[in-house]
């Protein structure tokens, strides 16, 4: 047996290697691409709505009783 004859016990096969490996290397990227497109999707907060942002400023304090509800209201019916 020579040094480039190492290998012949399965000559003739060494292709199947080579398209195993490219398989896991673009099942390996898909799966990454999938897992980080998911992960950015969910990540994301929500917007906030009106009514959630001026029940915030009421908590806070910054609008008094009669404006949040005037407010609200206005949100409620429309019209802002």
């Amino acid at each position: 047996m020579t040094a480039t004859n190492w290998n012949d016990w399965y000559f003739g096969w060494d292709w199947l290697l080579w398209v195993g490996f490219v398989v896991l290397l673009f099942s390996g990227l898909g799966n990454w691409g999938y897992t980080y497109r998911a992960q950015r999707r969910y990540d994301v907060a929500p917007a906030k709505g009106a009514l959630t942002i001026l029940d915030e400023r009421y908590a806070r304090g910054e609008i008094a009783r009669d404006e949040y509800l005037q407010i609200k209201s206005e949100i409620s019916d429309g019209k802002a």
